[in-house]
């Protein structure tokens, strides 16, 4: 440091430092839960919230609006939003395997459907939550901190009494890790839990005899179940997820097939998403057995039905489902949480290991803080049966005292100054006296009512009870396996109250096969206009309409309609288009552009030849650019299956001018940009490979280039058009290849 106060340090240290601690707040205090009670800040603070509001299960709903100002005034100063997000999310049965929030009015729906504003809604705790979450802050079982503005306090975990991290699940993305914990099945957890308490050498296959794997809200199933013992081992895998299909029955003899669980990955925005891509399969032709699609979902379930053709193969159509939509999809296990103030990816033993000691600690404070007032209460119920026996003589005490104090130091200390006795005997047994400060302080305040002879019975009777308690608590407390007992009874209790039946089927499925149908290959006409729309039809209706197809459409070619059709460009790039992708319909149709169905791109590059590759691989093509570069390439070069790739090498600054099927060609006239024409026979032109640039096929002057590119076919010459006047070919003299031509002037 400086004099003058200023510290010098390294730019990069202080950014390292600054981040790590933004990255340590993200994973700590936001992003991700904690191993104990499965729940992030956020969601700790809400039901904590709701607990000092008094908004308890069995007590009128609340205003979420309230619960979310509450809360982020009081513990998170994060944003309303955030806040909101939390609680509705802890209030879906469809996201959470046990909802911790009783919502009232709209939460959402399993459809993706978001939730009403916070001012409409209403919400109160669940049972489970208040039961099972929030019933010991009152014993001193977990520690308290400081809110943001240290103007409250609040639990630095909640007391919960069941593996709540693997019974609900979490999500979350910290800073440079995420969290992926699927929810579990309550009942399953709980025994599970307890089968660790019996023997903590207990193997994790050992465990899935009791937690036979994850258990979603949405049922389905989980298709790879041999994967799951590595997964419980490590914390870290994927799981296979399938919906559930039923094959029913439906009108005039049709099949439905309806789907009546999805995997947890399709809740929100993925049940539409399904149902496009279900009709995009019968759009793409990918499956011509689709008559209807709908969607029958109500509150009772999910229900969507597809309607197939008498004679579909059902079976066969539900693996093209399970192939190519999310009907089957992966879940990505990361078992990652917050243990002993540090982020660690544990296995199911080692959740079950950090969540056991929790529940020792918090049996530990509880029965710690239960057996002190007890002990207490002890005192104070001995203090008052012992004065009970010596009540005259306490009488005595209180008439001849003259304050509150001078009573009590006689009835704690056998202090007598002061006190008026009616006789010596008395003022010998005053001083003789020794009862505790409590004991004094109860006796002081003990009404006359209590000296009733049934009074005195309840007192004994209560203080056998105080006793019964203590031993029960200090034996909970000096006994291991006693204190496990207790821990055992809790949780059996909860299973007994809340755990539901297993929703999702754990099986080991195979990869689907998908057989597809052979197409039966015909023969089809691509046209494609100026305006680079393309359609196909059949071979009768091209014949019938033969005129009008060719005037209208600048590119035709033959193809087949498992082929593909190749589009050069000026730029040097093949594009490649599946005939299959084009619609093939009537005439008069309008088409679809062919950027839709490839990585042709209107904006820069221009369309030059449109060949199918069933023709390519017949013939050659001829390739001109605007330096006057010609080559010849075989066509079964460009049998490519890419979308796009390059279709021959172009030098810095030149283009494609043309690039032609080569056919019954025999000359070649090339005319430059100044006026210069030049012919020569095809047969000149050497082939090469299409990595080529090629030869010089005319000299150029500077500045000048390639305009036009013309053949005669046959005997045939080729008419050229110039300045706006025709000409035949035949005017021209034949020449040999890179030749300057002859200046034509008009």
């Amino acid at each position: 440091m400086r004099e003058d106060g200023i510290i010098q340090t390294e730019y990069s240290e202080v950014m390292e430092k600054s981040y790590i601690d933004y990255a340590m707040s993200v994973i700590i205090a936001r992003a991700l839960p904690d191993v104990r009670d499965g729940l992030k800040p956020v969601q700790r603070r809400v039901l904590y919230d709701m607990r000092e509001l008094g908004i308890k299960y069995d007590s009128p709903y609340r205003k979420s609006a309230r619960i979310v100002g509450d809360t982020m005034g009081k513990y998170h100063p994060h944003g309303d939003s955030s806040i909101y997000d939390a609680l509705v999310v802890m209030a879906q049965d469809f996201k959470k395997g046990m909802p911790l929030v009783d919502g009232h009015g709209n939460f959402g729906s399993i459809e993706g459907d978001g939730a009403a504003a916070m001012r409409y809604t209403e919400a109160r705790l669940c049972k489970v939550t208040q039961e099972a979450f929030l019933e010991d802050l009152d014993k001193n079982v977990v520690d308290f901190m400081p809110n943001f503005d240290e103007t409250e306090k609040e639990p630095v975990v909640l007391p919960v009494r069941i593996p709540n991290l693997l019974v609900n699940g979490a999500e979350g993305i910290a800073v440079g890790m995420a969290t992926s914990i699927p929810p579990h099945n309550l009942g399953e957890v709980i025994d599970a839990a307890k089968a660790y308490m019996k023997n903590e050498n207990i193997s994790t296959a050992q465990l899935m005899r009791y937690l036979k794997g994850p258990d979603f809200p949405t049922g389905g199933i989980v298709c790879n179940a041999e994967d799951l013992p590595d997964i419980y081992e490590t914390g870290v895998g994927k799981l296979r997820l399938r919906g559930k299909v039923e094959i029913e029955k439906g009108k005039g003899g049709h099949i439905n097939v309806v789907i009546t669980e999805i995997p947890y990955t399709m809740i929100g925005s993925g049940i539409a998403k399904f149902l496009q891509d279900v009709a995009a399969l019968a759009e793409s032709k990918k499956t011509n057995d689709i008559v209807d699609i709908t969607n029958q979902s109500s509150k009772d379930g999910i229900r969507i039905v597809i309607e197939l053709k008498k004679d579909s193969d059902a079976d066969n159509f539900i693996n093209l489902l399970y192939k190519k939509t999310k009907l089957e999809d992966t879940f990505g296990v990361n078992m990652l949480a917050v243990a002993d103030g540090k982020p660690e990816t544990m296995g199911l033993k080692q959740i079950l290991k950090h969540v056991t000691d929790f529940q020792f600690e918090l049996a530990e404070r509880k029965y710690t803080t239960l057996l002190e007032k007890e002990r207490e209460k002890r005192e104070v119920q001995e203090g008052l049966i012992k004065a009970t026996s010596v009540i005259d003589l306490i009488i005595e005490i209180l008439r001849g005292s003259k304050d509150r104090a001078m009573a009590k130091r006689c009835l704690t200390e056998g202090d007598t100054t002061g006190i008026k006795f009616k006789s010596k005997e008395s003022k010998i047994m005053a001083e003789q006296l020794l009862f505790t400060e409590r004991q004094a302080n109860a006796i002081l305040e003990m009404r006359l009512y209590k000296l009733i002879g049934l009074e005195i019975d309840a007192l004994i009777r209560e203080h056998d009870e105080t006793m019964a308690n203590i031993y029960r608590y200090e034996d909970i407390l000096s006994s291991r396996e006693s204190m496990t007992t207790v821990i055992m009874e809790d949780l059996d209790r909860y299973k007994k109250e809340f755990s539901k039946k297993r929703l999702t089927a754990i099986e080991q499925v195979e990869q689907t096969v998908y057989v597809e149908k052979p197409v039966e290959e015909m023969d089809l006409y691509f046209l494609m206009d100026k305006f680079g729309y393309a359609r196909c039809i059949d071979p009768a209706t091209f014949e019938r309409n033969k005129e009008a197809a060719i005037t209208e459409n600048k590119y035709i070619c033959i193809c087949k309609n498992t082929g593909r059709i190749c589009v050069f460009t000026d730029i040097g790039q093949l594009h490649t288009i599946k005939v299959s992708d084009i619609p093939l319909g009537k005439f008069r149709d309008k088409g679809i552009p062919i950027d839709n169905v490839s990585q042709y791109d209107a904006s820069k590059e221009q369309v030059l030849c449109v060949s199918s590759k069933s023709e390519l691989n017949l013939y050659r093509l001829i390739f001109v650019t605007e330096k006057a570069n010609i080559k010849v390439v075989d066509g079964g070069e460009f049998d490519v299956s890419k979308k796009s790739v390059a279709a021959t090498k172009l030098a810095d600054g030149d283009a494609l001018v043309s690039v032609s099927v080569l056919k019954d060609f025999r000359d070649m006239i090339l005319q430059s940009e100044s006026g210069f024409f030049l012919k020569f026979p095809v047969a000149d032109i050497p082939e090469k490979k299409k990595g080529a640039v090629g030869v010089r096929g005319m000299k150029l002057e500077a500045g000048d280039k390639v305009a036009a590119v013309y053949y005669s076919v046959g005997t045939d010459p080729a008419v050229i058009t110039y300045k706006e006047k025709t000409f035949d070919s035949d005017r021209l003299k034949e020449a040999k290849r890179d030749g300057k031509g002859t200046k034509i002037r008009i």
